[in-house]
């Protein structure tokens, strides 16, 4: 019984009974064309049974079952009534839900208020809100993000965009920065109740597809240009610069991008510099921009990278404090005392244990505080043992070679940190391996060491409070995986700071969202991008509906506190 099988339909047929009742009766059918008669015939599938006797419920749910087959534009298709045709499905929850955050968080009456009293496009803050929603949604270029909002989502407010628009947006961004960020912050602290007795900071850097950094023009100490002769001037750089990257891509020119961020994983606010600028100071940099806030009293916790004297002196100033990661290997003489002090760890934590060690006041004034992590020092031993076997391996036998070949090997090795690590020399040139570099070497497994200037926090509190700083490290992930801040193909310097500062709101919006609800950003992305908006015309004129929310998709605008998107957009006469 071959042939072609057209789309099923509900088949309604009538029996009149003796008593002159009409009884109505429901079956699933499709019609088949029989090659034999040539001719179509009707083919039943399912009788559903008496019209007034069926169940509905369990309709429902077969349709609701058949409906995840199809994407959201097809259920929207399929559900149309038979006087409209269907015309266009776009996404719609994704930006709702975004769009919801933005407003409550009070960034759209701040951009408002900026782009009024400079006379910006009325169209400003919704070309903002859509370029930060697709970083969020759907990462781009601002040629592909224009596209992506005419096309593709729907924004209230914005229909269509042009390149141009997004750029002139982008352009003014770096500009009111300082004004944007100081109120959006003010904003999200009282309405979300941010604890800022904690700030985490830290830097990363961004690369460019390009192998050629910009020319060196002057600039002031935070990274600004500034004309030659202001005096301001601090040295020449230009912004796309080698460095040291922290992508591993020392082949292509970059910036440095730094980020404070809350214990909650907020980021409080966004920076760049050029890409040559050393870690060491910026931290006194950013303190300097965010006391201008006025905030309470803050302990800063950062790396190694920012544990110079003159950092640890400068955040003291004003009633500051710190939690800075002290170097183990080759540190100060002090990190030296602390690791010889003897002592009990204390267990804060199934994998953390932590011990306090006292110094002489004419070594430190500092509190430091060795944090032990058991599953981590196992894992330093696997490590060390796999380096030390290669390293042996390719010692075996050296003492044959000539003094010239020997020569030759120990160069190779020591390109090689974590070979080198463990060999040692003899007085007669023989290659052996350190026993007493890996002895030290045993005794820092699973360790590190913190340096605090704060008298009153505990040492628990002190190890748990710079365990947060995994926030940041969490934020830089996002930042470039799912908000996509690398690679970066602009050239102008005011965009790729333009640029930043939209990933930067962007992060601000997931991370909201992730808090409320408990759940990572890509798992909340993907539920809401199956909310659809599909847009119908017929005789009476346009009509746009959503796509009916799951149970899912309910409870997640309720975990959020955002009202769901409207069933009904638009009803507009033709």
């Amino acid at each position: 019984m071959g042939g072609y099988v057209r789309c099923a339909y509900v088949k309604r047929s009538t029996r009149r009974t003796r008593d002159g009742q009409v009884i109505g009766y429901l079956q699933l059918a499709h019609n088949e064309w029989d090659p034999v008669s040539k001719s179509s015939k009707t083919r039943v599938l399912h009788n559903f049974g008496r019209e007034d006797q069926v169940d509905l419920e369990a309709v429902r749910r077969l349709v609701a079952s058949l409906s995840k087959l199809l994407t959201p534009g097809q259920a929207l298709a399929a559900g149309a009534p038979a006087e409209l045709a269907f015309t266009a499905s776009v996404a719609f929850g994704g930006t709702h839900a975004l769009d919801g955050i933005w407003s409550e968080l009070g960034i759209a009456a701040q951009l408002r208020t900026l782009g009024a009293k400079r006379r910006f496009d009325a169209r400003f803050e919704r070309i903002l809100f859509a370029l930060v929603a697709n970083r969020a949604l759907a990462p781009s270029s601002k040629l592909a993000a224009a596209d992506w909002i005419s096309h593709d989502v729907h924004i209230a407010g914005l229909d269509e965009v042009g390149e141009d628009a997004c750029y002139r947006a982008m352009d003014w961004l770096p500009a009111i920065e300082p004004v944007l960020a100081r109120e959006v912050y003010f904003s999200v602290a009282h309405l979300l109740n941010l604890e800022v007795d904690l700030l985490f900071f830290d830097t990363t850097s961004t690369y460019f597809e390009t192998g050629q950094a910009d020319e060196a023009v002057s600039r002031d100490q935070h990274g600004r240009r500034v004309e030659p002769d202001a005096p301001a001037a601090a040295g020449e750089a230009g912004f796309r610069a080698f460095g040291k990257s922290k992508d591993h891509r020392d082949d292509l020119p970059q910036v440095i991008v730094g980020m404070a961020v809350t214990r909650d994983g907020i980021p409080v606010r966004c920076w760049s510099w050029p890409g040559n600028t050393a870690d060491s100071a910026l931290i006194r940099q950013v303190r300097d921009q965010l006391r201008e806030w006025n905030l309470a009293r803050i302990v800063w916790v950062g790396d190694r990278g920012f544990a110079s004297e003159a950092n640890r002196r400068y955040l003291q100033q004003g009633g500051g404090h710190y939690i800075l990661g002290e170097k183990l290997r080759g540190g100060t003489a002090a990190a030296d005392t602390a690791l010889s002090r003897q002592g009990r760890y204390q267990k804060v934590r199934d994998n953390l244990e932590v011990k306090e060690v006292r110094l002489d006041p004419d070594l430190a004034d500092d509190r430091f505080v060795i944090c032990f992590n058991p599953d981590e020092a196992e894992r330093d031993r696997v490590t060390r043992e796999r380096h030390v076997s290669t390293l042996t391996e390719l010692i075996t036998d050296s003492d044959k070679l000539s003094k010239t070949k020997r020569g030759e090997l120990r160069g190779v090795i020591s390109t090689k940190k974590h070979l080198n690590r463990y060999l040692r020399l003899t007085a007669g040139g023989l290659l052996r391996v350190d026993q007493a570099a890996i002895k030290r070497e045993a005794n820092l497994d699973g360790k590190y060491l913190l340096r605090c200037s704060d008298p009153k926090l505990s040492a628990e509190d002190i190890a748990l409070g710079y365990k947060q700083l995994l926030e940041v490290e969490r934020g830089w992930r996002d930042m470039k995986t799912v908000l996509d801040l690398r690679p970066v193909y602009h050239r102008r310097e005011d965009r790729i700071r333009a640029h930043v500062l939209l990933c930067w709101l962007g992060l601000l919006l997931i991370r909201v969202a992730e808090n409320r609800t408990g759940r990572r950003w890509p798992d909340l992305r993907r539920d809401l991008d199956r909310i659809h908006l599909g847009t119908f015309t017929g005789p009476a004129g346009v009509f746009r509906r959503r796509t009916d929310l799951t149970p899912t998709q309910t409870a997640l605008f309720t975990a959020l506190g955002i009202n769901p998107p409207p069933l009904v957009i638009e009803a507009a006469p033709g």
